[in-house]
């Protein structure tokens, strides 16, 4: 799994996100720690996602249980430890 960059979010449940453009591939760090990525996520959906004013009940609403997705676990993207 290729790595994507994370920006910092400000959110009680969300540390940090990332989207891959090309694949369509949201990934999501918790603060309680895990990472997931989220699958067949239109650029629409991250961008308003960032615009949230909360962005762990949009992400609840809008993307868990609409799209399939994957733990991330330190072995998955390329070796490198998910935070």
């Amino acid at each position: 799994m290729k790595t994507i960059d994370m920006q910092p979010v400000e959110s009680s449940q969300i540390k940090a996100i990332g989207y891959d453009s090309a694949e369509k591939v949201l990934a999501v760090q918790f603060t309680r720690g895990g990472e997931y990525r989220y699958f067949d996520v239109p650029q629409e959906k991250f961008d308003a996602l960032m615009e949230a004013e909360s962005k762990g009940a949009h992400l609840g609403k809008h993307i868990k249980g609409t799209h399939e997705f994957q733990k991330v676990d330190s072995e998955t993207v390329n070796g490198a430890t998910a935070a």
